[in-house]
């Protein structure tokens, strides 16, 4: 194996070699992972990113969260938009500097994101208008969870802490989202333990 391969070469390697398998992503990860180390004697960084990555350009078909294949027939060469310098600079202008789902400011040691509200993987533009702030915690759930699915995590959770310090105006209201996310079953398996 030659020394100049990336974990996006690996990652290909590594798919190519399971062609048509649906993989999980922990193996293919501990397998990048083994070979980079023994490249460059160190680990790589953000091995789950660049299978992400390989996924939004076409490479790989996502079967379910933490499922990919590689099939020859159905790669499709995409090319994603990325915010402009300027444009992320008008997203945060735009928000304020904040993140727009929990409030996180620069000021306060945040990083800042600018995150496409509809994803780049699904045909959203680098325009200011499908741009948001987000910190990268918020990020990180959205990337992971998406964004319905953080929002009623983050409700639970708000619903839970209304409770211990008594505010009945915050815990009807959330109890008034979750009932909506209910009434139409969504993302049913993010249980609210009422």
């Amino acid at each position: 194996m030659k020394k100049n391969k990336s974990i996006k070469d690996l990652l290909i390697e590594y798919f190519k070699a399971h062609t048509k398998e649906d993989m999980s992503h922990g193996p293919v990860v501990d397998w990048v992972e083994t070979k980079y180390k023994k490249l460059y004697n160190k680990k790589p960084r953000d091995t789950w990113r660049s299978i992400r990555n390989l996924h939004q350009t076409g490479f790989l078909v996502k079967v379910k969260k933490g499922i990919y294949r590689y099939d020859p027939s159905m790669v499709k060469q995409r090319e994603l938009e990325d915010f402009t310098s300027e444009q992320k600079k008008q997203i945060f202008e735009k928000d304020n500097y904040r993140c727009v789902q929990c409030g996180r400011r620069q000021d306060e040691g945040y990083e800042l994101h600018a995150d496409h509200r509809i994803p780049k993987d699904k045909g959203g533009k680098a325009m200011v208008d499908n741009g948001q702030t987000l910190c990268p915690i918020c990020n990180f759930r959205k990337k992971n969870y998406g964004q319905t699915e953080s929002g009623k995590k983050m409700l639970i959770r708000l619903w839970e802490a209304s409770i211990k310090i008594g505010d009945e105006k915050t815990k009807k209201f959330c109890e008034e989202v979750l009932k909506v996310y209910e009434r139409f079953d969504i993302n049913g398996h993010i249980e609210w333990k009422k």
